[in-house]
């Protein structure tokens, strides 16, 4: 890289900051309806779905302000956000050479930008799980176990996680432990019960973990958690522990004309990512074993698929997006701690084009929640 060059990269990482920054100063100006009421809900009425979180939040404060959202929130964003970097160090390096592909994921609008307007919401913690588990060590049973908690805290944070980040731990665990060892029976045995049990916990939280008390009752419950009740508008939303899932669906069908305007969008934020996507198809067919690369492509598959059925059921379409991307730089992770028989060269930061996408990337502050910005 010339030093020129070098200085562009490292000029955008500078931009990158004040972009969150930015992002952050305009999210706490914005009510935060959905993500305040999930740190109202508990389980003082049994057994509840999202509700993971406001049950321990309870747990330090019987009265709950409105900027507990916030501090939260940007808590665990700051947490999530230290630890990719310290993963990002220990698998590419921190070389300048690997300035554009830090630039092309965390830099990413798709990415902790759009983690920080969804600040509150629960998608950053199915990302700080999966981080976790591609830092620690993968050598027993112990991490298998270790994933199984991690995805049980996530669904009972929300069940949707059952599709948007469960998939890609599921993932991740199979590329650390089950792939680089001879797989035993209690290998396998663990594995399946780790996987029905998930799959029981989520059918409890979507079908049993409803509210058994009227949603009047329910919202005068939240509002002695409150510290202002006369903001009831932030209870707006408390019907969503009261809707269906055919609801959902319903909702999600009637907005598809108009959630569908959106793909071209989609569509040319992921063209502005080409470098990333190239370096990634060039780890995937460095791999050694044609075994690995033909597992690797199938939870890629997986991945996806989870999320297309995501699509068809909930309509907050910028974050699944953004959720996607997350999980593929994820993945780019994982598959790299595979043996390969030839390292993959750094992105070109020298090339004309990638500085004028690694620019654009840069200055876009984030993708949204259910439309494009």
């Amino acid at each position: 890289m010339s030093g020129a060059f070098s200085k562009h990269w490292r000029l955008m990482l500078v931009v990158n900051a004040a972009v969150m920054l930015g992002v952050f100063l305009h999210k706490i100006t914005l009510p935060p309806y959905i993500p305040y009421i999930h740190l109202l809900v508990d389980y003082h009425h049994g057994f509840i779905k999202r509700a993971l979180i406001g049950a321990i939040v309870g747990l330090f404060t019987a009265k709950v302000p409105v900027w507990l959202v916030f501090a939260v929130g940007g808590s665990v964003w700051l947490i999530t956000f230290a630890l990719f970097i310290q993963l990002f160090r220990r698998t590419f390096g921190s070389s300048r050479e690997q300035l554009p592909l830090l630039v092309f994921t965390a830099g990413s609008p798709f990415v902790f930008k759009n983690f920080l307007f969804t600040l509150g919401h629960f998608d950053v913690y199915g990302c700080l799980g999966a981080i976790i588990l591609l830092l620690v060590p993968a050598g027993s049973l112990a991490y298998v176990l270790l994933a199984t908690l991690i995805s049980a805290v996530l669904v009972l944070i929300h069940h949707i996680h059952l599709l948007m980040y469960v998939p890609t731990i599921a993932a991740i665990v199979v590329l650390r432990y089950y792939l680089p060892r001879s797989v035993t029976r209690l290998d396998l045995s663990i594995g399946a019960v780790a996987l029905v049990a998930l799959g029981v916990l989520f059918l409890a939280a979507q079908f049993l973990g409803t509210m058994p008390l009227p949603e009047a009752d329910f919202v005068a419950y939240l509002r002695t958690r409150m510290v202002d009740p006369s903001r009831t508008e932030l209870l707006q939303f408390a019907y969503v522990w009261y809707q269906p899932l055919s609801k959902e669906v319903q909702d999600t069908w009637a907005r598809l004309p108009s959630n569908l305007l959106g793909l071209p969008v989609y569509a040319l934020l992921l063209w502005l990512h080409a470098p990333l996507w190239s370096t990634f198809k060039q780890l995937i067919g460095a791999l050694e074993e044609q075994r690995h690369r033909q597992v690797v492509i199938a939870a890629l598959v997986m991945i996806s698929l989870a999320y297309l059925v995501m699509f068809a059921m909930v309509f907050d379409y910028s974050r699944w997006i953004s959720s996607w991307v997350v999980c593929m730089v994820l993945m780019l992770h994982a598959v790299k701690t595979l043996p390969a028989t030839m390292p993959v060269p750094a992105i070109d930061a020298d090339k004309r084009n990638t500085n004028i996408l690694g620019w654009i990337v840069t200055v876009i502050p984030r993708v949204g929640i259910i439309r494009p910005f």
